[in-house]
């Protein structure tokens, strides 16, 4: 079981349609690598700027790069637009 605040747990349980897959509580089995993927990936700009106020943009950072790093399979997870639109803004914003 992760380990989640209120806010985290609710932002996630709003957007369950994101997660249909993952056993309730939904809350409770998607991981933050996941979580990052599919708001980045599926979001809407809404999705995204409530996702920066529940984590920090650092933390955000570094789940996108590295699950970018990983591997190509991993990569493979992201669109490219994705890609290039979040290397360019946590580039610009994330320490």
């Amino acid at each position: 079981m992760l380990n989640r605040t209120p806010e985290q747990k609710k932002y996630i349980e709003d957007r369950q349609a994101f997660f249909w897959y993952s056993p309730p509580p939904k809350s409770d089995t998607v991981s933050d690598e996941l979580l990052v993927e599919h708001i980045l990936n599926y979001g809407s700009m809404d999705d995204v700027r409530e996702l920066f106020k529940i984590m920090k943009i650092n933390d955000i950072a570094k789940i996108f790069f590295d699950s970018i790093n990983k591997s190509d399979r991993r990569k493979a997870n992201y669109n490219d637009l994705t890609i290039n639109y979040y290397t360019l803004f946590f580039n610009k914003y994330a320490s």
